[in-house]
């Protein structure tokens, strides 16, 4: 354990990144009470390794330990069948976006989705979509970055991460077209 003289270092280089840990914990976990524990759980067993830490990212080093926390965090409080499997052949199926045919005022609608609707979707998506897209896109991470901290190669969360925005896109585009349905069912008929 350190001492504590190390603390105002451990603080400085750490506690900066405490809204990323929670934002990755949080669509980890989709919850947000769990997510506060697993942070203070990580942020707990960081400070308690401080010493190994020998790295120049120290976002990258707590949002491993945020990630590896919250898998644990998996495996002991939540039911198995809570968490969506991860099917490579049904998540990579070649579709074709659906707004290339879509009208302009739906494209329009399309790209006015409110973040309530993308929410959803993402939390729809099977964990390995999830992660990624979390970690490159809310918290700005390079591919490289991502690879350390999933223990993925480079290719495998490119790939994820190009598999996991068609998911997201597909999602959105489905729910445009269940609002369109809803809308055109209470449209008066002539």
């Amino acid at each position: 354990m350190h001492e504590t003289t190390d603390l105002p270092e451990f603080e400085r280089l750490m506690l900066p990144h405490l809204d990323a840990a929670f934002t990755l914990a949080k669509w980890l976990l989709g919850n947000e009470q769990d997510a506060e524990d697993v942070v203070q759980e990580s942020f707990l067993r960081a400070y308690r390794f401080f010493d190994t830490y020998h790295d120049d990212n120290s976002r990258a080093w707590i949002l491993m330990i945020v990630r590896n926390t919250s898998f644990s965090w998996m495996r002991r409080h939540y039911a198995v069948s809570a968490t969506v499997s991860f099917d490579e052949e049904l998540h990579s199926a070649n579709t074709t976006p659906i707004t290339a045919n879509l009208p302009t005022p739906e494209k329009d609608y399309l790209d006015d989705i409110t973040r309530k609707q993308i929410n959803h979707a993402l939390e729809k998506l099977a964990m390995p979509f999830r992660e990624v897209l979390v970690l490159h896109e809310l918290q700005g991470l390079p591919y490289a970055v991502i690879a350390n901290i999933t223990g993925c190669p480079i290719g495998t969360v490119m790939s994820r991460l190009s598999r996991a925005r068609k998911h997201l896109q597909q999602m959105l585009q489905q729910t445009l077209r269940e609002e369109s349905s809803s809308c055109d069912a209470k449209k008066p008929k002539p």
